[in-house]
């Protein structure tokens, strides 16, 4: 089959490809594929690069946004070619992309997001828009009324490459999810589960060991109410980037540092300023 005689999607899904885009197709009610009768129930174990890492390289598109693909070989195998010629929708991964994905589901979401959000790429959608963010953090559901957050773990449709200039992720869309990830303990102390071992592949430290030393610094950042939090996230920032410095990386230290910012502008530091005091101290600048 040429290019000329190829679906329209499958067109469209190597022309993204061919940019870096890792792409999928979706059925009917914009749903991924399905598994295979060998991947069906994670029989086979889930891919590598899912939640619970497995041995599964299947060559079908199953198991959702965990089967986006740039490579044109994969795109065009006989596998996915058949999927294509199904296909209703094209789908990309965001985090694979190195991008998020704020999905506004309604006017009022889009309203909210004129008035919260910096200005980025946007992407008009058949009840709201697409704002795309450069950066990489866990997808999140019902952040707030009419908003999802979409990137690693998480698919979205391809609707168009959109207008604007793409911003970098700004700690105010990273303080939605700790909003929803953040539960309160019996003895006051807030824990966020963001960070992840998807983001550490390189750290020689435990999850736990990680989690409870982001948790007692970020609890320290937000007692801060009155002044000095940025100071403290600072500090925060440079203790826990020293505890990486002998890993073979990467350690996730983004994402540690994001949520360090968030907790600053949690309790009224501005972000720009945030960003910056977390930066200095992940680079042990003084």
């Amino acid at each position: 089959m040429t290019p000329h005689t190829l679906p329209a999607l499958h067109r469209a899904a190597l022309d993204r490809a061919a940019h870096g885009l890792p792409v999928l197709p979706l059925r009917a009610g914009k749903l991924p594929m399905g598994n295979c009768g060998d991947c069906r129930d994670n029989r086979c174990g889930g891919r590598p690069n899912m939640k619970t890492p497995g041995p599964c390289a299947c060559p079908h598109p199953c198991h959702g946004w965990a089967a986006a693909a740039n490579e044109i070989a994969v795109i065009t195998s006989p596998q996915w070619s058949r999927a294509w010629q199904q296909a209703e929708a094209l789908a990309y991964h965001p985090g694979g992309a190195g991008v998020t994905v704020v999905d506004l589901d309604n006017p009022a979401a889009v309203s909210w997001a004129q008035k919260t959000l910096p200005p980025t790429v946007t992407v008009a959608t058949t009840r709201g828009e697409h704002w795309i963010y450069r950066g990489v953090m866990r997808s999140h559901n019902a952040v707030r009324p009419g908003v999802d957050i979409k990137s690693y773990g998480a698919y979205a449709r391809w609707l168009g490459p959109g207008t604007g200039t793409l911003a970098p992720l700004p700690a105010v869309v990273r303080a939605l999810a700790v909003k929803e990830d953040t539960t309160t303990s019996p003895a006051g102390v807030v824990s966020s589960t963001r960070w992840d071992r998807t983001v550490a592949t390189g750290c020689r430290h435990t999850d736990r060991y990680v989690r409870d030393g982001l948790d007692r610094g970020l609890s320290l950042v937000r007692a801060r109410t009155e002044s000095g939090a940025a100071s403290q996230a600072y500090g925060v920032a440079a203790f826990l980037a020293a505890r990486h410095r002998d890993c073979p990386g990467p350690c996730g230290l983004e994402a540690i540092g994001a949520e360090i910012t968030a907790a600053a502008v949690s309790v009224g530091v501005p972000e720009p300023y945030a960003a910056r005091a977390v930066a200095r101290g992940m680079a042990g600048v003084s």
